[in-house]
């Protein structure tokens, strides 16, 4: 029987992934490296779960024995500064691991999931595919970003000199229903909570997670090792989110666009005016100065050699904000 390892099978893509591996490989035997017991599964003779964390090396290597096929989805979003050495090492680390396991288990073929950050993103709204240059003089303040640019030079180093046989997927801004922690669907509540209250300047790309976890499979079946993919949907302004995700919430939308530093100094005055009134301003800073960026990506060499598509991103939104208030309830 052919057994598939999944890391990071818990997180939003993670479960959209093994749903979508369940019903295709019905004859496959799923393995899920978890940190933490699940008794999601119980009672599935299919699908098996190690416990061990990817920073583990000797742990990652057990898991990868018997098995042909690897994804390796395992990470954490977060926008704080503080956190880089965390960040660093889940992803860097995990993915020398990974590569390490890989080759020590001689395992088929991988499928790694980094993210279009890494250099899909600019000061100018302008389409970027995977030739453009690693945008580390863009991102340099949010570790997260910079760790997966090196996480995904390091995979890239490994296919090259080491033969191993890797594809790296890079999906947009995920959205969906199912982000059970909100790492990325976050902007989406705040926009509902009326916390976002002047137009962002820059653009996004949005795709819908069980488009980028049908992607991943794809890359898998059809994927060329130390080949990266961008896994986007549709590219749009700040401002057109806006105003889809208001006709579709029936949420008004903020009217006045401002200078970044501007909305920053606004939120640093409404973090500490909220509280007097018992409520909260949770639009981070962080998050501010990305959507003054434009995050635009060209999908095409994922169309073109994977065969991926997307689903309309009014769909996307409309499940998402779906999602969100069956959640509230």
């Amino acid at each position: 029987m052919n057994t598939i390892l999944v890391t990071g099978a818990t997180g939003f893509l993670g479960k959209q992934l093994v749903e979508q591996l369940r019903a295709q490989e019905p004859d496959a035997r799923l393995r899920l490296l978890c940190r933490t017991e699940s008794t999601e599964f119980d009672g599935d003779d299919k699908v098996e779960i190690i416990l061990g964390d990817v920073l583990d090396r000797e742990a990652f290597t057990r898991a990868c024995q018997g098995v042909s096929q690897i994804y390796h989805l395992a990470g954490h979003v977060d926008r704080e500064p503080k956190e880089h050495w965390s960040q660093y090492d889940i992803h860097v680390e995990g993915v020398r691991n990974l590569c390490e396991a890989m080759l020590a288990a001689r395992v088929e073929k991988g499928v790694y999931v980094s993210t279009s950050g890494v250099n899909a993103v600019g000061a100018e709204p302008v389409e970027r595919d995977e030739k453009a240059p690693y945008a580390q003089d863009v991102v340099y303040e949010w570790p997260y970003y910079l760790s997966k640019i090196y996480a995904e030079k390091l995979a890239k180093w490994y296919c090259r000199h080491r033969k191993l046989s890797l594809t790296i997927v890079n999906p947009t801004l995920l959205l969906g229903p199912g982000d059970e922690r909100r790492s990325s669907i976050r902007d989406v509540e705040l926009f509902l909570k009326g916390q976002i209250m002047v137009i962002p300047v820059g653009g996004l790309n949005l795709v819908d997670v069980r488009d980028a976890a049908r992607g991943c499979i794809k890359a898998m079946e059809k994927g060329r090792a130390g080949e990266t993919y961008l896994l986007g949907g549709s590219n749009m302004t700040f401002h057109e989110w806006i105003l889809r995700a208001s006709k579709l919430s029936g949420v008004g939308s903020p009217k006045l666009m401002m200078p970044t530093w501007l909305t920053i100094w606004g939120a640093h005055i409404l973090r500490k005016l909220m509280p007097l009134i018992g409520k909260s301003y949770d639009f981070d800073d962080a998050s501010i100065k990305m959507s003054a960026l434009y995050w635009y990506c060209d999908s095409s060499k994922a169309r073109r050699e994977l065969g991926f598509t997307t689903r309309d991103a009014n769909q996307t939104l409309r499940d998402t904000i779906e999602y969100l208030r069956k959640a509230a309830a």
